[in-house]
């Protein structure tokens, strides 16, 4: 595949930043689940920690979306 457009380019950056937005949420279910099994079993300390990085992986996803939108907007 040739990626000498800019067309093609802007694909395939939407692309890759679609997979990582993927990733990052299946890693934030993932730590959510962590988080409240712990809370649940009686380990309070952890359920902070893990709010914040869900937090954290939630502006991630939200930077990629921003990214993913610019992108497609300079493409039309």
């Amino acid at each position: 595949m040739n990626c000498d457009r800019p067309t093609d380019r802007g694909l395939t950056a939407i692309d890759g930043a679609m997979v990582l937005i993927v990733v990052l949420l299946i890693v934030q279910i993932w730590l959510l689940s962590a988080t409240l099994e712990a809370y649940l079993a009686g380990h309070r300390d952890a359920a902070l920690p893990g709010a914040v990085l869900s937090g954290v992986l939630f502006l991630a996803c939200f930077a990629l979306y921003l990214f993913v939108h610019r992108i497609d907007s300079e493409r039309s």
